[in-house]
C-alpha cells in the first residue's frame, strides 16, 4: 500500500486530477481528464476504459467494456473533500460507485450506490476514509472488484447488492 503524507490543505484541483490520471494510466487504458458537465459537481473527472474480464480476473464476465470515473471537489465547506468513484458498464447500464458528498446523509458521509441506468437501485453506508485523495483512490481501487461482483442481477437488470 502506498501512503501519501502530502498536506491536503494545499491541494490544487487540476494538479490533483492530473495525478489521478497518472495513477490510473498505470492500470487502465485511454485515461483522460475532462471538465465536468453542467450538472456534475466539482471541476474535473478522470475517465478510463477498463476490460472487466481482465480487471476482475473473470473470463466469463458478461461484458468487455467498462469505465472507471473519478472526481474530487476540494472546497466543500466540510472538513473533508467530496468525491465520486464510479464503475460504469454502458452496455448493461450499470453504475456502482462510492460517493462522498452532501446527498443521502442518512447513510453517513460516504455511501455505495448502485444504479440501473439513471435510476438508483440501492444505497448503503460505506467506510469513510479520512486520508489524502490519492490514498482514497488506492483503497477504492482495492475494493472495486468486490463491489462490482456483489451486484445481484435479475432478468438482466441489477437489483441490489448481495
Amino acid at each position: 500500500m502506498v501512503v501519501f503524507l502530502a498536506n491536503r490543505a494545499n491541494l490544487q484541483n487540476k494538479r490533483l486530477h492530473d495525478r489521478i490520471q497518472n495513477r490510473l494510466s498505470a492500470q487502465f487504458n485511454d485515461v483522460h481528464r475532462r471538465r465536468t458537465k453542467p450538472r456534475e459537481a466539482g471541476s474535473y473527472r478522470v475517465v478510463s476504459t477498463v476490460n472487466p474480464r481482465q480487471f476482475l480476473g473473470d473470463q466469463e464476465y458478461p461484458t468487455t467494456t467498462a469505465r472507471v470515473e473519478v472526481g474530487f471537489q476540494l472546497q466543500t465547506g466540510e472538513p473533508y473533500e467530496y468525491y465520486w468513484f464510479n464503475w460504469t458498464e454502458p452496455d448493461r447500464q450499470l453504475l456502482v460507485g462510492w460517493h462522498q458528498d452532501d446527498t443521502h446523509d442518512d447513510f453517513g458521509p460516504v455511501h455505495l450506490q448502485l444504479n440501473d441506468g439513471s435510476t438508483a437501485v440501492e444505497h448503503q453506508p460505506a467506510n469513510f476514509i479520512d486520508s489524502h485523495p490519492l490514498d482514497v483512490i488506492e483503497r477504492r481501487l482495492e475494493s472495486l472488484p468486490g463491489a462490482v461482483t456483489e451486484v445481484e442481477w435479475e432478468n438482466g437488470r441489477p437489483i441490489g447488492f448481495r
